[in-house]
């Protein structure tokens, strides 16, 4: 009896190819023996897998069905044969990573040393930048991401969420009066963020879980750091809406007050780990996401004891 693990990457590959004899190039096996393959796959499965024609192989419903499964169940048995034998071997190598500024400054860098006492053989190059990298092109292994991640063939792990808050300097709210609801934020100084996607953009501020009711802001500054606009808010300039792991520690100083509306804050898009795509992942890679999942879980370090 044929392999059924082999059969199902046989199959994988004939669909990769278009062909019968592509994918035995790949495979390194006879034609004959890719044939054998397919058929021993639809027999045990009672349905065919392709429409076969003189000019192109074309799936069928079954062949859909069956391909969706394949690409789930294969990298899963990949990676729980890489767990198994590399668990001896140590992480080695270049690891190129990328994070927003802000955030890897507070909660990326600080853990470096940590990361290298662990994992010695590992050099890891981090690189700080607030647009959107492209990893494959740019040649990141890694990259964190705090946005809305639209589909696509990367892959996604999540590493925490991500809490707003709309805050302001006591001297500030003393002198210009303590907000309370939403309408209460166009008569007041409101500093925006130039990056920001809709929940705390230059020009509107969102609230609700979903963000179903923004509101027009304006103030006398905006930048595309949130650092920026933090030490803005410190100085009296008026009231921001950013995550916590940027005023987290001004919060705990008492430099900046969270002030409570009418409606929640929306919580802000989640901190993604970002990697290329394949059967395996890099020792490296993981050793990584997983050392920055450990660090960040359950509870993210910047929101404890944060008032």
């Amino acid at each position: 009896m044929l392999d059924r693990i082999t059969s199902m990457q046989v199959f994988v590959k004939v669909v990769a190819t278009g062909s019968f004899t592509g994918a035995g190039r790949a495979l390194c096996l006879s034609q004959t023996m890719v044939t054998k393959h397919i058929n021993a796959l639809e027999t045990r499965l009672g349905s065919t897998l392709f429409h076969r024609s003189t000019r192109k192989l074309s799936l069928t419903e079954a062949g859909r069905l069956f391909l969706d499964g394949c690409q789930k169940i294969l990298p899963e048995l990949e990676e729980i044969e890489q767990t198994v034998t590399e668990q001896r071997r140590e992480p080695r190598g270049r690891l190129r990573l990328n994070a927003p500024v802000s955030f890897a400054i507070r909660y990326v860098a600080p853990l470096l040393p940590d990361f290298s006492r662990r994992y010695p053989l590992v050099t890891v190059e981090l690189g700080v930048n607030d647009r959107t990298v492209d990893l494959i092109e740019e040649g990141w292994d890694l990259t964190l991401r705090i946005r809305s991640l639209t589909p696509s063939s990367l892959r996604v792990r999540k590493l925490a969420d991500i809490r707003m808050v709309v805050c302001a300097a006591p001297s500030y709210l003393e002198q210009a009066g303590t907000p309370t609801t939403l309408a209460d934020l166009s008569q007041h100084a409101c500093l925006g963020y130039t990056l920001g996607e809709t929940t705390a953009s230059a020009s509107r501020w969102s609230f609700g879980a979903q963000g179903e009711k923004s509101v027009t802001i304006s103030g006398p500054l905006c930048a595309n750091n949130g650092d920026v606009l933090r030490e803005a808010a410190i100085a009296g300039q008026g009231l921001v809406y950013q995550p916590t792991f940027i005023v987290a520690d001004a919060l705990r100083a008492g430099t900046l007050k969270a002030v409570t509306l009418d409606m929640p804050p929306t919580p802000g898009p989640p901190l993604h780990a970002v990697y290329a795509p394949g059967l395996t992942t890099p020792l490296k890679v993981r050793a990584m996401i997983d050392f920055l999942a450990a660090q960040y879980g359950p509870v993210p370090p910047w929101d404890k004891d944060v008032p």
